[in-house]
C-alpha cells in the first residue's frame, strides 16, 4: 500500500531534503501574460502561433528559460507587457526591465546577451524580484500554495513580486525564485517569504527553505547550502565548483564540491544520495522512487 496515496505532491514530499533541488538556470526571459496559461509555457502556444516556434528555438539555443509572469490578483490587460531579462550567474548577476506592446518584439532580443554583462536593453532592476510559481495547469499545489504567498508579498513589496509559470519543483510548493541571484526556495510560509526578501535586500541569504542557487548543479547547490549553514556569508561571498578528485566508491556517494569564501577559506563537501519511499512527484501522478542529496562531510581545507 502506498502511504502517500491521496496526498498532494507537496504533502507527500515533506520528508525530502530541499538542498540540491533548484532548477539549473542562468538566463531568464520573463514575459507578462495576464491571460490563461497552458501546461507548457511555449509548447501550448499561449503566446500565439506567430512567434511560438521561433521563440522556443531561440530560448533553447541560448539556454534561456522562458517564463510567463503576471501581477498577483486580478488585473486587466492594458496591451502593454512587462518583460524581465536576467542573468543569474554566480559572478555579476543582473536584471533589466522593459515594456513591449507587441509580442513580436521579443524576437528583436538577442537572447545570447543574457549570458554576458547587462546589455542595456531595459532599465536596471536593483531591488530583488520574487517569482512565485502559481502555475495551476502544471500542478495544483503551485496554485493553491503559491498564489496566497504572492498576494501577501505583493502587498508588502509592490512591483517586486510576480506570479510565474513553472519554475521546477512543484512538490516543494510554494516554490519561489529570487532574481537576479537565482536563489531558490520552497515550503515557505508568509513570514519565511518576507524574511527571504528582507535578507536579499540586505545582500544576505536566508537559509530557511533554501533549495540552492540556480547557476549551480545539484551537488554544488548542496555544498553551498551546507557551508552557509555553518558560517555567515553574504550573497556574493561564496564560489562553488565541482571537485575533480575522486570520492569514495560507496554506492551512495554522489560527488564532492569545493566552496571558497572571498576571504580565502575553502571547504570540501562530499555529497551522498538518500533513497525515500516511492511517492508522486506531481499531483495525480503515479508513485515512483525518490532520491535526495545530502551533505556527507564538510572539511575546512584552509
Amino acid at each position: 500500500m502506498n502511504v502517500f496515496e491521496g496526498l498532494s505532491c507537496s504533502a507527500a514530499a515533506t520528508d525530502a531534503p530541499l538542498p540540491g533541488t533548484a532548477t539549473e538556470v542562468t538566463g531568464w526571459l520573463c514575459v507578462e501574460h495576464p491571460g490563461a496559461w497552458g501546461r507548457d509555457v511555449i509548447g501550448d502556444e499561449v503566446l500565439g502561433p506567430e512567434i511560438t516556434q521561433e521563440l522556443a528555438a531561440r530560448t533553447v539555443a541560448a539556454r534561456v528559460r522562458p517564463t510567463l509572469i503576471r501581477r498577483p490578483g486580478r488585473n486587466e490587460f492594458t496591451g502593454t507587457r512587462t518583460v524581465l531579462i536576467a542573468s543569474s550567474r554566480e559572478d555579476g548577476a543582473w536584471c533589466e526591465r522593459f515594456e513591449i506592446t507587441d509580442l513580436k518584439q521579443l524576437l528583436d532580443i538577442d537572447l545570447h546577451l543574457l549570458n554576458g554583462p547587462p546589455p542595456g536593453i531595459g532599465v536596471p532592476v536593483h531591488d530583488p524580484l520574487v517569482l512565485v510559481c502559481a502555475h495551476g495547469k502544471r500542478d495544483q499545489c503551485c496554485a493553491l500554495l503559491g498564489r496566497p504567498i504572492a498576494a501577501e508579498l505583493a502587498t508588502k513589496y509592490p512591483g517586486q513580486v510576480w506570479e510565474s509559470s513553472h519554475t521546477g519543483g512543484h512538490r516543494f510548493a510554494p516554490a519561489l525564485v529570487l532574481l537576479p541571484s537565482g536563489f531558490t526556495y520552497g515550503r515557505l510560509d508568509t513570514a519565511g517569504a518576507v524574511a527571504m526578501v528582507e535578507a536579499a535586500r540586505r545582500g544576505e541569504v536566508a537559509l530557511t527553505g533554501l533549495r540552492g542557487r540556480s547557476c549551480h548543479r545539484p551537488i554544488e547547490q548542496v555544498a553551498e547550502v551546507a557551508v552557509r549553514e555553518q558560517i555567515s556569508a553574504a550573497t556574493g561571498d561564496l564560489t562553488v565548483v565541482l571537485d575533480a578528485d575522486p570520492v569514495p566508491t560507496e554506492p551512495t556517494m554522489a560527488g564532492a564540491a569545493l566552496v571558497t569564501h572571498r576571504d580565502g577559506r575553502r571547504w570540501r563537501v562530499t555529497v551522498r544520495t538518500v533513497a525515500f519511499a516511492p511517492r508522486q512527484a506531481s499531483c495525480n501522478a503515479a508513485a515512483k522512487p525518490v532520491t535526495g542529496l545530502v551533505a556527507d562531510r564538510i572539511v575546512l581545507l584552509f
